[in-house]
Parts: C-alpha cells; sequence; structure tokens
C-alpha cells in the first residue's frame, strides 16, 4: 500500500509520466497503470471537481437524473426576466454548438424562437468542421419582415457551419388540411420534409400555448377559439405547434392536421435534441417537455432549473 500511495504521488503531485515512474522504481508501466488504479479503489486518490464561479453542477446533475437528459446547462442571469435569459441561454448555445458539431451532420431548426435567434447571433464560423444541411423544420410564411427574419437565420447558420440551407417556404399553420395537402404537393417542400427523418442534431425552442411576441407577430398562430381548445384538452406547452400536457404525453386535436412541420416522432428519430428555453412563463412547458423523453439536451437559466427541480 506504501508503494502504491507513492506511485500515486509521483503521477499526481509530482507530474511524472508512468514510463518515467516505471523507470525509476524498476516495474513495468502495466504495473504502474494497476497502482494508479488501485490508488483509487483505494481512496487513496480522490478526484474532486470544483465547478468555477457562475456554474451550477449541482442543479445540472438534478435536470440530468430526474429527466434523464444527456446533457443540462444551466446558465448564470442577473435576473428573473424573459429578455435576459434569452441572450444568456442564447450565448451558452451557441457556445456549445461549436463544442461540438460533429463533420456533415444535419441540423434542423425551429426558426420561430427568440432564443434561437439570440443562438445564431452568437455563433462564430465553424473551423475545419463542416455540417451538410441545416434545415428549416418549421414551415413559416406569415407577415413578410418576420418570414424573412427566419429565412435569415436558417440562411446564416448554414453560412457559419459551411452547410447547404433547406428552407421550408410554406405557411406553417395552414387554412385547412386540403391545404395542406396542396402545399405538400411541391417537390421543393418534400424534400426538405424528406430530411427530417435524417436529422442528427435538432434544435428546438419550448413555447406555452400562449404565443410568444414573435410567434404572434409571424401570423403563424392559432385564433384565440382554438388556443382555448387546446387549453380545454389540457396542453401546456408546444414544440414547433405540436402540443402536449403537463405530464408529458402528445395532444391531439384537429389542428394538428393544419401544421407542415417537424413531427414529435420526427424529433424522437434524431441522434440530439437540443433545446433552449426559460423563464417562469415557461416553467410548465418546459418541464412537460422534457416528460416527453425527446429531448437530450436542454439550455435554461439557474431560475427555471431551481423551478423544475423543486
Amino acid at each position: 500500500m506504501r508503494l502504491i500511495a507513492r506511485v500515486a504521488q509521483m503521477y499526481h503531485s509530482e507530474g511524472k509520466r508512468q514510463a518515467e515512474i516505471a523507470g525509476q522504481l524498476h516495474m513495468s508501466q502495466a504495473t504502474v497503470s494497476r497502482m494508479l488504479k488501485r490508488a483509487e479503489q483505494e481512496n487513496i486518490v480522490r478526484t474532486t471537481i470544483i465547478p468555477p464561479p457562475g456554474t451550477f453542477a449541482e442543479l445540472e446533475a438534478s435536470l440530468r437524473q430526474r429527466f434523464g437528459l444527456t446533457e443540462a446547462i444551466v446558465i448564470d442571469c442577473s435576473e428573473d426576466r424573459d429578455g435576459a435569459i434569452m441572450a444568456r441561454i442564447g450565448e451558452a448555445a451557441a457556445h456549445f454548438l461549436e463544442v461540438t458539431l460533429q463533420p456533415d451532420e444535419i441540423i434542423g431548426v425551429s426558426s420561430w424562437s427568440q432564443t434561437i435567434l439570440r443562438m445564431v447571433d452568437n455563433i462564430h464560423p465553424f473551423r475545419g468542421v463542416k455540417a451538410k444541411y441545416v434545415v428549416q423544420i418549421l414551415g413559416g410564411m406569415g407577415e413578410s419582415a418576420v418570414q424573412t427574419h427566419a429565412t435569415e437565420l436558417i440562411s446564416r447558420l448554414s453560412r457559419l457551419s459551411g452547410a447547404e440551407s433547406r428552407l421550408l417556404l410554406v405557411q406553417g399553420i395552414t387554412s385547412s388540411r386540403e391545404a395542406k395537402l396542396v402545399m405538400l404537393a411541391d417537390p421543393v417542400v418534400r424534400g426538405t420534409m424528406d430530411l427530417f427523418d435524417r436529422l442528427s442534431l435538432a434544435i428546438v425552442g419550448i413555447g406555452a400555448v400562449e404565443p410568444s411576441e414573435l410567434l404572434a407577430r409571424s401570423g403563424n398562430v392559432f385564433s384565440k377559439q382554438e388556443m382555448a381548445l387546446l387549453q380545454e384538452a389540457g396542453a401546456v406547452g408546444e414544440i414547433s405547434f405540436r402540443f402536449y400536457d403537463k405530464d408529458g404525453q402528445p395532444v391531439d386535436t384537429p389542428l394538428n392536421e393544419r401544421v407542415i412541420g417537424v413531427t414529435l416522432d420526427h424529433l424522437k428519430k434524431a441522434r440530439r435534441v437540443m433545446a433552449l428555453a426559460g423563464g417562469a412563463s415557461k416553467t410548465e412547458a418546459i418541464e412537460g417537455a422534457l416528460k416527453l423523453g425527446i429531448i437530450d439536451i436542454l439550455v435554461t437559466d439557474k431560475f427555471t432549473a431551481a423551478r423544475l427541480t423543486s
């Protein structure tokens, strides 16, 4: 045990390499490796991780454990206010994407999220890694100024990631099921939507049943009567206009037949789904979304994280 402790001391405290320790103590490198492993098993060596200021390891661990997430990113924020929260979440998501993007990714983006807009604003050009496609996963043709913003979001992320953009230039919410079928007959639209089954990364926002400011301005919203119908059916939130209840069960109404965009089943097939959301008004919607079992990565703020884990 004394020798194991000495080997651990040389390696961890003195910074010697395993080969150097083996030569100095006249033993094989395999023996040194076994002793280092034994030192951990015997608690001679203990690993202590000290999170840097402004990070929230315990909240992140609680979120991962409670909702089965692969990764939870909790950001610091000075106040529990939507504008400030969206800005900080966007910054954190941009950095995470820059670090984790893999070659030839097919990235699906829900372009009606203000937080995703903030993410794209903060991304730097990727170096050495190129995505294959950036795909608009929710139709848009609403108020022209807002639609231009959404198109620019997809186009800019495509340029930054070296990918080809695939826009979905049809209405996100059609006037009827028949109108939707006419739009789906367009081969360009079908070509974009065929990529929904091949997404390696989907970046989505989470919305409450009441539409966000961006959605309200887009013209792509259901009527107040239709919103009331959704609430009566138990809906608490939506991802790309796919609604669900507080227990993470999809809410199926005739309104689903009028949406042109990614479905929850498409998102289940995606290799990774990253959700960007925070704020008091969205806490119930975020909790329901996490219970759907389709989100792998959540980027949120410390206030929302505390509410979700309390």
